[in-house]
């Protein structure tokens, strides 16, 4: 029997049903070229797991799917109903296979789908066709990856310093990253990547998983003694959280598997297409007021700072926390969506139809699924709150949880953000979400996967109402990144800190998984709130021209010489928008540890950023070896924007000079020699 493969952009996915129960997956990576047909499998015949691996397989692993039956434990074994294929070589497909066990009362169906650019999605979808009910305790997703995958790669962090990476050796035995705080979590790993030993952003073979989910989840890495390793990832549930009654399904989220031969730039270009592939309108330079006037909402000082925004080119104005009702501290207000009328006694209509005089859009921030226990809300509905009825969760920043899954209380948020849309045109919401969800209850049971659920459906009735709005994912900061609220949402706010140095890195690894035009990147004040450091505008604009760019500074106390050169870096965002806003995104391996070299590139145009984030050690910086080039193609190359303070900067930069990409490649350009905390923005041109 042949197997069946998907392959596309130089992936391949082999699958083989020769046997008993479940395919095999004996292939996930490098394209096989023109190769199919019985020949191909004695070629890929060491031990590989199928597609829900169990032991009835011999799999002595994690488990692919367990759960039970009060009373009676039954072991589950597969037997294949049906495989259903589409598929075009070299331009990827899908593979849905259908099975049962009648003995165990339980129906699969498996998809797995590769796009264009080679990217695998997969879920599993489980069924239960007996009259008892069957508690699923956990449905996960995974591939294999071959014994030459030796090197693991995730991330880390916590509250304002997001996606920190850490990398450690793939030995045998699990290496696990589960995350219960009913978010997707400040520390969640995003990515969990395996690779060959020294893999970088351009080199070395990696595999890649991401789960598509914005509540608990797992990722995993596996090495059995028997020779056999993979990656996994899903939805991580607590005991009762799922139990289906008689014909009841339960779907695992999409999880993402990417390969590349190239480094991790490769597959980082995968998942962003992937994200691409719902095209998104041009994206306005946005400034958001909250670290300008926190709960200030005086209308003069917000007319006066709307005014100082368009001044600078700013196209989208955002009104933060504390328009509503009985807000003017974080203490209270949560839940009560009207607009404060003592505050605001002509609604917002004054502010936001000033704003779009000006020539910007108006947006609004709002925090559906929290309330405070000092509120209307909580106090007429106290049985609201996500919690046991008897003993409410440990509160944090004086916040509880609204209960989603609860009919009434979904009811109220959609009525009140529809409203409030329709009644102010608004253009944007900023969806914060600013607390870890704690002791979960819903119905008695647990209650993070209904609240997620409930949050996506939100979400999509709110956008089929108004198709036209667009929604950040905030999460106090970078908390919920994943392609299960980007499927829903325009951009995430990457991290609560817009300290450009830590920025600098947040920004690259949360790049991995997001492009740039999705990525909310601000020009903060002068000294930055969060960790007090001073950092010069030239640098601080510098590392927000890379993303979805803003302003989170209060330009009515920017002296006019700052605001003419916010203006000027606002300008050229604009001019190279669509450059760095639908290019392959290139990061170079440079070997100062002190700097950073990355740019995003287009068959015709490119854009670079060198970087010197700290102190160097060698007199001299080493030559800027532009990746992603045609070196078959010349360019001419210049610096774009302001030359930073006190540089000393190389012959090249005087005038453009014209260089063949194998040249710029290869021997790379003379660097300059910049301070610390300084960049230099170079942009080239196919000649």
């Amino acid at each position: 029997m042949s197997p069946v493969i998907l392959s596309a952009a130089g992936v391949a996915l082999v699958l083989d049903d020769s046997g008993p129960g479940l395919p095999r997956v004996r292939h996930f990576g490098a394209g096989l070229g023109p190769v199919a047909g019985p020949d191909l499998l004695p070629a890929l015949a060491a031990p590989a797991p199928p597609l829900l691996p169990a032991q009835g397989d011999g799999w002595y692993g994690r488990p692919g799917l367990s759960g039970g039956r009060d009373g009676e434990h039954w072991p589950v074994r597969w037997a294949v109903d049906g495989i259903g294929v589409t598929a075009e070589p070299g331009s990827g497909g899908s593979v849905t296979v259908t099975a049962s066990d009648a003995r165990a009362g339980l129906r699969l169906v498996s998809e797995l789908v590769m796009d264009g650019e080679g990217l695998v999605r997969m879920r599993h979808t489980v069924t239960n066709t007996e009259i008892s009910p069957y508690r699923v305790a956990g449905l996960v997703c995974g591939l294999p990856v071959p014994a030459r995958a030796g090197e693991l790669l995730d991330f880390t962090g916590r509250w304002a310093l997001e996606k920190a990476p850490q990398r450690r050796a793939f030995g045998q035995g699990v290496w696990s990253r589960e995350n219960r705080r009913g978010r997707t979590g400040h520390d969640a790993t995003g990515l969990l990547v395996a690779g060959t030993e020294g893999f970088g952003f351009r080199g070395g073979e990696v595999w890649a998983v991401h789960a598509g989910w914005s509540g608990d989840h797992v990722h995993y890495a596996e090495r059995l003694a028997e020779g056999v390793a993979l990656l996994g990832a899903g939805e991580l549930l607590e005991p009762g959280e799922v139990v289906l009654a008689e014909e009841a399904s339960y779907s695992t989220p999409w999880v993402y598997f990417a390969w590349s031969g190239g480094g991790l730039d490769d597959a980082s270009a995968r998942l962003h297409a992937h994200l691409r592939s719902r095209p998104l309108p041009v994206r306005p330079v946005t400034l958001n007021n909250w670290e300008a006037t926190y709960f200030d909402h005086g209308l003069d000082r917000l007319l006066e700072l709307a005014g100082r925004a368009a001044e600078a080119g700013i196209e989208r104005f955002v009104l933060d926390d504390g328009w509503f009702r009985h807000r003017r501290h974080d203490r209270a207000g949560l839940g009560d969506w009207y607009v404060d009328e003592g505050v605001w006694p002509d609604g917002l209509h004054p502010l936001a139809d000033r704003v779009r005089k000006l020539g910007m859009q108006f947006g609004l921030w709002f925090e559906p699924e929290m309330v405070n226990p000092d509120s209307d809300l909580a106090r007429e509905h106290p049985d609201w709150i996500l919690g046991h009825a008897e003993r409410m969760p440990p509160p944090q920043r004086h916040q509880q949880v609204l209960d989603l899954a609860r009919p009434e209380a979904y009811a109220y948020l959609l009525e009140r953000l529809d409203t409030l849309v329709g009644e102010y045109a608004l253009d944007y919401i900023k969806w914060d979400h600013n607390r870890d969800i704690a002791e979960p209850v819903h119905d008695g049971v647990p209650g993070v996967h209904a609240q997620t659920l409930a949050t996506y459906r939100l979400l999509d009735e709110l956008r089929a109402r108004h198709p036209g709005l667009e929604i950040e994912s905030c999460s106090s900061g970078g908390a919920r990144v994943d392609y299960g609220i980007l499927a829903r949402t325009d951009r995430v706010w990457t991290s609560d800190s817009n300290d450009a140095l830590d920025r600098q890195r947040i920004q690259r690894w949360t790049g991995l998984l997001v492009p740039p035009e999705r990525l909310g990147c601000h020009v903060g004040a002068p000294r930055d709130h969060v960790t007090g450091r001073v950092l010069p505008l030239a640098f601080r604009a510098a590392t927000a021209l890379f993303g979805h760019m803003g302003v989170e500074w209060d330009l009515t106390a920017a002296s006019q010489e700052e605001l003419d050169e916010l203006a000027t870096w606002i300008a050229l965002h604009k001019r190279l928008r669509p450059v760095l806003h639908a290019g392959r995104v290139v990061r170079a391996d440079h070997p100062d540890p002190s700097a950073l070299l990355h740019g995003v590139v287009l068959p015709e145009r490119a854009v670079y950023a060198y970087v010197q984030a700290g102190s160097r050690l060698e007199i001299m910086p080493g030559p800027l070896l532009l990746p992603g080039l045609d070196p078959e193609a010349v360019y001419e190359v210049r610096v774009a924007g302001p030359v930073p303070e006190r540089a000393a900067m190389p012959e090249w930069a005087a005038a453009p000079v014209r260089l063949p990409g194998a040249v710029l490649g290869e021997l790379g350009l003379p660097a300059p020699v910049l301070r610390p905390a300084s960049a230099l923005i170079v942009e080239l041109e196919r000649v």
